[in-house]
């Protein structure tokens, strides 16, 4: 389906999927494409990476971020909590790579396109500054209020998602994310 902008969105992927700029045209890339007609055609893989997958690895991220607030909150007591956080961070940082290369999913990061490194590095300053005030709050908070107020971050990716990346949650998506704030309200606010 062509949308208003000039853009190609099929079912379920957003206007942006696969996009690249080159200087004010818009193309799609050879894998973007292959994706695509696999998409189209309905492909078993594709669905089965679609609708299963990604329901049981985001229930295990839950349940391992339900244990960081956990852990986190008997660990930071008595110490500094950005001392805390960097001591998180190279933990993580040691765990991914010996991960990474015990998969045989190592590759040379300096081969990675620029855009990729920039969104990254984005993407990685956000998560820097997201553990540090997180960690500041479990601090001086309560793990079970500081958890669902850091929960909130669901109902700005729903909203970052549709400004940005052209997402269209359903009307029941938008009930449910609407649910989540105000459970987040509740919570933040019960004395």
């Amino acid at each position: 389906m062509q949308t208003a902008n000039g853009r190609f969105q099929r079912q379920g992927l957003p206007a942006t999927f696969g996009l690249a700029a080159r200087g004010k045209d818009w193309h799609v890339d050879r894998a973007t494409k292959q994706r695509n007609r696999q998409y189209k055609k309905g492909s078993t893989h594709m669905q089965s990476t679609t609708s299963h997958s990604w329901f049981f690895w985001a229930a295990l991220s839950a349940v391992f971020a339900a244990l960081t607030a956990i852990f986190a909150k008997v660990g930071i007591q008595g110490v500094d909590s950005d001392l805390a956080t960097l001591v998180r961070t190279v933990v993580i940082v040691f765990v991914l790579t010996a991960f990474v290369w015990a998969t045989g999913k190592w590759s040379n990061p300096l081969q990675l396109p620029g855009k990729t490194w920039i969104f990254l590095a984005l993407s990685a300053l956000a998560t820097g500054a997201s553990w540090v005030c997180y960690f500041r709050a479990l601090q001086l908070g309560e793990a079970s209020q500081v958890a669902p107020v850091d929960k909130f971050s669901l109902v700005l990716v729903a909203v970052f998602a549709f400004v940005f990346l052209g997402e269209r949650p359903s009307g029941t998506g938008w009930l449910g994310i609407a649910l989540v704030a105000a459970g987040v309200v509740v919570l933040a606010l019960r004395r």
